[in-house]
């Protein structure tokens, strides 16, 4: 099964995010593409990142799928395996709890990547997965 993480190209901490997530998908399950890119305006995904007030929307490439907030950390999970399969007990969390966590961390992302005062490239492992 193969996912496409789309992640808010604009926002370091989502970058840095993605890039991390590149690192740990050592079986090479998740693409990426940039919520301002062509793939997520062709995919109608390009305003969605706004509609739900988060950061990264996974779209499970098989059938379309769509996962957001908390639900696309727990589907990511499991496509990462390994230790990280085990994340996805957070599914027992009642949702509304799961999306309040996640919505504070993504109301205050620009915040906690202020530290870095530019915007760093994609590395090369992130790179060569990216999906315009």
């Amino acid at each position: 099964m193969s996912w496409v993480l789309f992640f808010d190209g604009d926002c370091a901490f989502c970058s840095r995010s993605a890039r991390l997530v590149a690192r740990l998908d050592t079986r090479q399950r998740v693409w990426f593409a940039s919520l301002q890119g062509k793939l997520a305006a062709e995919s109608g995904l390009g305003g969605m990142a706004a509609k739900t007030g988060g950061s990264m929307v996974l779209l499970r490439e098989e059938d379309g799928a769509c996962f957001t907030r908390s639900d696309a950390l727990i589907k990511l999970a499991g496509a990462l395996g390994g230790i990280w399969h085990l994340a996805r007990v957070a599914v027992l969390v009642p949702r509304p709890v799961r999306d309040a966590v996640y919505q504070s961390i993504a109301d205050r992302r620009h915040r906690l990547a202020s530290a870095v005062a530019t915007c760093e490239l994609a590395d090369d492992g992130l790179q060569a997965r990216m999906r315009e």
